[in-house]
C-alpha cells in the first residue's frame, strides 16, 4: 500500500509542526518519557496501561490536533486514514530509545537501540 511520495513528504511536514507544538507541553514530554503514552500504527497517540483523566485529556487533545493535520494533508490526494497510516509509520520510525510504540500486532513495545518493528506496508 503505497500512498505516494507527496503524501509522505507532506505528512512529515505536517507532523513536524504538530510535534513541535506537542513538545512544548511538559505534560506530554513527561508522559512520553515515563512510557505512559506511545505512537500507534494508525498515526495517533495511545495510552499505554491505565489512564488518568488528565492523561486521557492530554492524549485526546493531541489526537484532535493530529486528525486536523491529517484531514488537511489528505487533501493532497489520499484519504485521512491513508495519510494517518503513513504518518504513523513515520512517527514510529522517529521514536527514540526508551519510548513506547505499537507493533504491527497491536502490542506495545519499548524502543531499544535498534529500529522499531513497523508494519511491512511502511515505506
Amino acid at each position: 500500500m503505497r500512498y505516494g511520495l507527496a503524501a509522505l513528504f507532506l505528512s512529515i511536514g505536517v507532523l513536524a509542526s504538530g510535534a513541535a507544538l506537542a513538545q512544548r507541553d511538559p505534560a506530554y514530554a513527561a508522559a512520553r518519557s515515563a512510557g505512559q503514552v506511545g505512537e500507534q500504527t494508525d498515526g495517533y497517540l495511545g495510552i499505554v496501561g491505565s489512564a488518568t483523566p488528565d492523561l486521557r485529556a492530554l492524549v485526546n487533545k493531541i489526537n484532535i490536533q493530529r486528525k486536523a493535520a491529517y484531514t488537511q494533508g489528505a487533501q493532497a490526494g489520499s484519504t485521512v486514514e491513508q495519510f494517518a497510516f503513513v504518518s504513523g509509520c513515520n512517527l514510529i520510525a522517529r521514536t527514540e530509545a526508551g519510548e513506547m510504540y505499537q507493533a504491527p500486532d497491536g502490542s506495545w513495545k519499548k524502543r531499544g537501540g535498534g529500529a522499531p518493528e513497523r508494519d511491512p506496508r511502511c515505506v
